[in-house]
């Protein structure tokens, strides 16, 4: 009996394994849900899908373009920072090496004074000219400040302009 049974047993497994070689069994049979329908996508929509994407791809050539622009924007006007920046501080060194100085040539001129008026006299010319001197030395840093700022803000302005010229336009 133990023959029959092992017989038996083996003739369903052999039968089962020549039908999964032959054709392949969907996933879920028994499910039409999983099944996917075959349908016809209309032109019209196609046609659609189709101007969506063509309008989206021209969409991201015009995003990328202003971002590239953006950046070479920014990075010229951080370099015209940086310039303006460095010219400036030079200016200023060169009005405190200016104002240390005359302040030396002052204190050593006073040290060879030999009246009180001479030193008074000293002391008045040194306080005019070093009063000229500021008023000469301020007026060029607010040139310069005032260059500076026009140079950054020009081009930024320009771009700006154009953007909403562009925008308005389209």
């Amino acid at each position: 009996m133990t023959e029959t049974t092992t017989a038996a047993k083996a003739a369903p497994k052999s039968r089962a394994t020549k039908a999964a070689k032959a054709a392949p069994a969907p996933a879920f049979p028994d499910f039409e849900a999983f099944a996917m329908p075959k349908v016809e996508v209309p032109a019209l929509f196609r046609e659609a899908t189709e101007k969506s994407i063509e309008q989206a791809r021209d969409a991201y050539a015009k995003v990328k373009t202003a971002a590239e622009d953006a950046t070479d924007l920014m990075e010229d006007t951080f370099e015209t920072s940086r310039q303006g920046v460095v010219e400036f501080n030079h200016k200023a060194v060169d009005a405190a090496r200016a104002n240390a100085d005359a302040a030396f040539s002052f204190m050593k001129d006073m040290m060879g004074v030999k009246t009180l008026a001479e030193a008074i006299e000293l002391q008045s010319t040194f306080a005019r000219q070093q009063f000229d001197a500021l008023s000469a030395q301020t007026k060029e840093m607010q040139e310069l400040a005032t260059k500076l700022s026009s140079d950054v803000s020009a081009p930024v302005k320009e771009a700006v302009e154009k953007t909403f010229k562009d925008l308005k336009v389209n």
